[in-house]
Order: structure tokens, then C-alpha cells, then sequence
């Protein structure tokens, strides 16, 4: 059966008509009511109308020109017309009927403005391209000024695209024009000097920061200023890079001195609720110096690629500032047996919170998933269970579905295969594999239907894939 397309609007049509006479859609924006811009500008953004694009950023009607969200694909020539189109706004001195353009808005995010002046969201699957959907505030009349408000979010690598390497270069030259709001930052190795310049486009309005450092002392003296003039920073996530020509002279007192220097910029945050620490080594027998600094409570804690140490885990359970997490990953971090009752109590006084926890390759064994089972049981908000390579036997799995079949929110569970599965030699026995997980996973359907349960083997040496059972086995590569 055929589908029925349905027939263009009359908009549509003359949308595309004025696209096909690059002149006269030029010549027609004095005239051009305001109704028909977002949907014009959207059409000639998409099919690269460089001419059309600068020639309607000069004359747009609307307080806010929301361009970020159909940047899914960017186009240089497309850009640099927009920003050419900037230019000429910012230096004329007065146009009688246009003269409304206070904020330009590169964010990739969900806009109502495109929606409703459209029809659609910013084109085509342009929800896709944002990592989560975000509110975005209506600005208030007094930031109408000369000086255009520029909203960004920045992912700086030291090969940087060419559209943000031009970006940036314009945003210099135009400082004095502009007022640079960055909102979402990453930062990936660059020199300490670059990220300082960097963050000094206003980074009191940073809420999210994402930075890769290499480890120096240098680097971490330079940046940490600049850390601490987010006020607004609400999702910090910071992972250091090992220097293998400086890391083999790291002593305790240079160490003591990266801690000191990090956690002095924690207690300047007002609003941090989501903190992920990866390879942040120095900061072990020092996690309660840092927690002591917040002033909110968090909602996300990720602490793995560094070992904690005995008092770090014995705060835990006593910080306010952890009694209302929503997600926990210590993936990676070696619990030690003493590690096990504080850990444990954290997860009682988190039971009506708790939404995900990661506990992969954390070296448990039975003896340790005993002792956390009591408050797994209790954590019912719970959604995702990552426990993937541990050594835990079959008995004690079994345990493990038993007491948490009544737990209807979990979407995403993840356990290790039991040792049982595999060979003399290490190797995983398929047969035994797929009998064992079957029968594990009956053994929770029995209470429950799953929605999205798997069990998996360590990853492969060879083709670091691994053996998965879910609704049925599936092997490595190395299986033919």
C-alpha cells in the first residue's frame, strides 16, 4: 500500500520559491513579514544559502536567534556567512525597522522557537544530537545593548574543528562587542596558559566543565583560579592524564600539594550537584577535605581510575553532602573486605535515592556482595546494576536475584558470569556458559520479568570483546 504524502503549505512553497531567486529573497526581507523569517532562515541554513543567511542574520526581527540547534551538521562557508552577518549588524549605527537581535544562541539545544514557528524542532532528528534536553531560559528585557550576548558551548581539543578555530579568532577580534556566555565546556590536553585564556570569557557562567589535564603541579596551580570563578558550575568533571616523564618523580609532598590547591576551589561552588574524579590519584585519604566543602548535596558521585583509602570510605556514610545521590560509579576502585560496612551503610541512607550504581571490576567476591546485599535489596529507586567483573559463584548470585526481585525499576542489570563458566585453563566452557546463565535467569523470572538483564565474561585478551548472555548466548570474536 502506497503512503499519501502530504501536500506542501503555501508557506512551503514560497519558501522554496524565494530559495530558487537568491536576489529576490535578498531584496524582499525589508518587506517580508516577521512570521516567515524562522521558517525562511531554516530553509537557507540547511541548504546552505551562505548570501540568503548573512543578508537575514543583518535583518532578523526576534530578540533571540537560537542558530546552535541546526548546526547538527556544520557548514564552514554556511558559519562564517552567519558570522559575517553578525558583523554588519554590530556596525551599523541604527536601522529603522530591524533592530532587535540581543542574544545569539550556538548551543545545541531544544528550542520551542523553531517549534512553533515551524512546525518542527530544529530539523530533522535534531533531539539526536543533543545529550539531554535542557530548559532554556527567556532572557529578560535589560539585556537589550549594543554589546550581543553569545551563548556557546566549547569543546576545545588541540586540533580543533575549523568552524570553532574561526569561532573563537572572531569572538577575540569582536570582545568589545560581544558579552561571551559559555555554558558547557570541554577541555581536552591544552597547555595550562591556553585553558586560563579560555576561561576568562566570563567563566562565572560555566555550568558544565569537562576537562582532561595533564599532571603537573604547574598546571594544576595555574588552572585552579580559574576553577574557582565558577559559581554557576553545576556538573564538574575532571580526569587526569598521567605525564610518564613527570609522573615517576611524584613525591607526598608534591602530592599533598595538588590536594591542598584542588580542594581549595571546592568551597567557592554553590551549586554543584554532579562531581565524576577519574585518575585524580592525589586526592586519596583527602576525599573528605573535599566533600567537607561542599555546600549542596550531590546527586551524582563518580570516584574510579584512583585508589581510595580506608578514612575515604569511612566518611562516606557521615557526608550530608552525599545523602541524597542519585548515581554512585566506583568502577575500578579495589574494595577491600574493611571497605564494605561503610559502603554498605551509605547505600541504606541512599535507598530512596539511589537510581544507578557501577560497581565493575572492584574486585569483590562472595564475602563482599554478602555484605552489601541487605542494602541493594532496599534500594528502590533503583534502575541500573552494574557488578560486571567481580567472582561471584553461582549460590551467591542466585542470593543476589533472590533479594532483588522485588526492586520493578530496574531496567539495566549487569552481573558477572560465575567462575564455573570457564575452563581449567580460563577459558570460558560455552556449554557451561549457557546452562549456568539460563539458569540464573530463571531463577529471577521466577519473581520478575527482567527488562534488560545480562550476564558477561571478563573481556577477551584477544578481541577485547566479551562472551554476553542475555536472551541467549553471545560469544567473543575469537569463537567461530
Amino acid at each position: 500500500m502506497m503512503s499519501v504524502q502530504t501536500p506542501p503549505t503555501l508557506m512551503q512553497l514560497a519558501r522554496k520559491a524565494l530559495l530558487r531567486n537568491e536576489a529576490l529573497a535578498i531584496s524582499a526581507l525589508e518587506t517580508l513579514p516577521t512570521e516567515f523569517f524562522p521558517g525562511l532562515f531554516k530553509d537557507a541554513f540547511h541548504d546552505r544559502h551562505a548570501r540568503i543567511v548573512k543578508a537575514m542574520v543583518e535583518a532578523w526581527p526576534f530578540p533571540c536567534l537560537p542558530v546552535g540547534t541546526l548546526m547538527k551538521t556544520p557548514n564552514l562557508e554556511t558559519f562564517l556567512a552567519l558570522l559575517d552577518g553578525i558583523d554588519t549588524y554590530l556596525d551599523r549605527r541604527f536601522h529603522p525597522r530591524r533592530e532587535q537581535l540581543q542574544v545569539l544562541d550556538l548551543r545545541q539545544v531544544c528550542y520551542d522557537f523553531w517549534r512553533i514557528w515551524t512546525g518542527t524542532e530544529g530539523g530533522e532528528g535534531a533531539a539526536e544530537t543533543v545529550e539531554e534536553k535542557q530548559v532554556v531560559k527567556v532572557l529578560p528585557r535589560y539585556t537589550l545593548r549594543r554589546r550581543l550576548k553569545v551563548i556557546v558551548e566549547l569543546c576545545l581539543w588541540p586540533n580543533l574543528r575549523e568552524e570553532q578555530a574561526c569561532f573563537l579568532q572572531w569572538a577575540k577580534q569582536r570582545k568589545d562587542s560581544l558579552q561571551l556566555l559559555c555554558t558547557k565546556m570541554k577541555i581536552k590536553v591544552m597547555p595550562a596558559c591556553t585553558i586560563k585564556a579560555l576561561l576568562n570569557f566570563q567563566p562565572q557562567h560555566i555550568e558544565e566543565l569537562d576537562l582532561y589535564l595533564v599532571y603537573d603541579v604547574s598546571t594544576l596551580e595555574c588552572f585552579a583560579p580559574c576553577l574557582g570563578q565558577m559559581r554557576s558550575l553545576h556538573k564538574l568533571s575532571l580526569t587526569l592524564i598521567r605525564n610518564t616523564m613527570r609522573f615517576g618523580n611524584r613525591t607526598p609532598f608534591i602530592e599533598e600539594e595538588c590536594a591542598r590547591t584542588l580542594i581549595s576551589q571546592f568551597s567557592k561552588f554553590n551549586c554543584l550537584q554532579h562531581l565524576s574524579l577519574t585518575g585524580v590519584y592525589f586526592l586519596r585519604n583527602h576525599m573528605e577535605q573535599l566533600l567537607r566543602c561542599l555546600t549542596t548535596p550531590l546527586e551524582t558521585l563518580t570516584t574510579t581510575g584512583f585508589h581510595l583509602s580506608q578514612r575515604d570510605l569511612d566518611y562516606f556514610p557521615l557526608c550530608h553532602s552525599l545523602c541524597q545521590l542519585k548515581h554512585l560509579d566506583m568502577s575500578g576502585v579495589i574494595l577491600l573486605t574493611s571497605y564494605l560496612p561503610p559502603l554498605r551503610v551509605l547505600l541504606e541512607n541512599v535507598a530512596d535515592t539511589l537510581q544507578s550504581l557501577d560497581l565493575q571490576c572492584c574486585g569483590m567476591r562472595d564475602s563482599h556482595l554478602t555484605v552489601l546485599i541487605p542494602a541493594l535489596s532496599q534500594c528502590s529507586q533503583l534502575t541500573k546494576l552494574n557488578l560486571y567483573d567481580n567472582d561471584f559463584s553461582v549460590p551467591i548470585l542466585k542470593d543476589l536475584l533472590h533479594h532483588t526481585a522485588n526492586l520493578r525499576k530496574l531496567s539495566v542489570e549487569q552481573y558477572p558470569v560465575p567462575p564455573q563458566c570457564y575452563d581449567e585453563s580460563g577459558y570460558i566452557s560455552v556449554e557451561r556458559f549457557s546452562h549456568i546463565c539460563h539458569e540464573l535467569m530463571g531463577t529471577l523470572r521466577a519473581r520478575r520479568q527482567p527488562k534488560g538483564i545480562s550476564f558477561a565474561t571478563y573481556t577477551c585478551s584477544k578481541c577485547t570483546a566479551r562472551c554476553v548472555y542475555d536472551q541467549a548466548p553471545r560469544l567473543c570474536f575469537c569463537w567461530p
